[in-house]
């Protein structure tokens, strides 16, 4: 997390303007302190009262503003923990390398104290050409760090090495350089995603788990400075940042990984088949008519870590998806299982979705928390987690 970082985002006069905007939200959300300082060609492209409106602070546009108390950009440079500047253009880079100062963003990235970030945005043209290329190897060479930019569709309707990063991962990127890593130091094992029992070579046994929710679990921890390993059931997402990721399919080979692994915390976040057919199909089974499925019982690897573990480590957490009297279940899971929190939600409000209602259910107390995205109930999992991980009250 954030909290009580003091950001400055600078603006620059591009097409990925507007997702400045989403940087600022993304940051606060996280729990940093907020100011905007633009170019006055930025303002063509999203008005400062926008910033004005999300910060609770005006945005700085002119050092000539006779309102401004003092050297606005001086008590800017010397205020921020770091200057994150996004997009950054290529006008803004060449007068950065060149040590020109001749606008409120560029004197306040002259005068920062703290980290200095750039998301750099522009044609591929622009990119590739040797004085940006030159311009980014000088300002490396100065401290300077560089998010992306990333290779995709640009505003010209082309594709190319150019386009900005997206707002989420500028902000994970820049938690990265800050090192503001509650979990820094500590190893969280996460599960996500189906597991999948083969029937034959053709067909399985599954459920309609995404891995979104565990996925955003292992961003968050990696952001938040944890070691993570992930492991994941078949699912069509992007490994997250600084994460190792370890492919599965079926239950055993779940348990088999869990259980060749040691962490501080281990995440149960996979929905794990509880059955798998008692034999599995050499070729594929032919239509003959009605056919009974025998199925027998896979490991229950949540109860096993809980009844094996030595004291108080690792912390267990898992997730309980219902149908029916959430939270009662929810509270009989953990106890039956040993587990320190049980994350609990109903099937209709998570399977598939971009967002999630749960609640944490721990051995003192049930935590309701509104609809939000699968990230931020992460990090609220996790700060949970931490508070465990700190010896408060299990």
């Amino acid at each position: 997390m954030l909290r009580g970082k003091r950001i400055v985002v600078g603006v620059c006069g591009g097409i990925a303007a507007y997702k400045a905007a989403w940087v600022v939200r993304e940051l606060m959300r996280r729990g940093a302190e907020v100011r905007v300082v633009m170019t006055k060609s930025a303002g063509r492209f999203i008005a400062p009262i926008t910033f004005t409106g999300l910060t609770g602070t005006p945005a700085v546009v002119d050092l000539w503003n006779p309102s401004y108390a003092g050297e606005v950009h001086v008590e800017l440079g010397g205020w921020a923990d770091a200057v994150l500047v996004v997009p950054a253009t290529m006008n803004t880079m060449g007068k950065l390398a060149s040590g020109v100062t001749d606008d409120a963003l560029l004197a306040t990235v002259a005068c920062a104290r703290g980290e200095v970030v750039l998301a750099p945005a522009m044609h591929h043209l622009m990119w590739n050409r040797g004085s940006t290329q030159r311009a980014k190897d000088a300002l490396a060479q100065d401290g300077v760090t560089f998010l992306g930019p990333v290779d995709g569709p640009l505003a010209s309707g082309e594709s190319g090495m150019g386009r900005l990063m997206e707002p989420e991962a500028i902000v994970d990127g820049l938690e990265r350089v800050l090192g503001n890593g509650d979990l820094s130091g500590r190893s969280i094992l996460v599960t996500a995603g189906p597991t999948v029992e083969d029937l034959d070579p053709v067909r399985f046994l599954g459920n309609r788990s995404t891995g979104k929710m565990g996925f955003a679990l292992a961003e968050r921890a990696a952001a938040r400075g944890a070691e993570v390993t992930l492991i994941a059931g078949p699912v069509a997402l992007p490994t997250p940042p600084g994460v190792a990721r370890v492919d599965i399919r079926s239950a055993r080979e779940l348990h088999a990984e869990v259980k060749g692994r040691s962490a501080d915390v281990i995440i149960m976040a996979a929905a794990v088949a509880d059955y798998r057919p008692k034999t599995r199909a050499d070729q594929k089974i032919k239509k003959s008519g009605v056919r009974t499925l025998e199925l027998v019982r896979n490991p229950d690897i949540l109860a096993e870590l809980g009844a094996e573990r030595q004291g108080a480590r690792p912390v267990l957490v898992g997730f309980a998806l219902e149908t029916e009297k959430v939270v009662e279940h929810a509270r009989g899971k953990l106890t039956r299982k040993g587990a320190d929190l049980i994350v609990a939600n109903h099937a209709k409000d998570s399977f598939g979705k971009a967002t999630n209602v749960a609640t944490l259910v721990t051995a003192g107390d049930d935590v309701p928390l509104d609809v939000m995205s699968k990230p931020a109930l992460a990090d609220r999992i996790l700060d949970r987690i931490h508070a465990l991980l700190s010896g408060d009250s299990r």
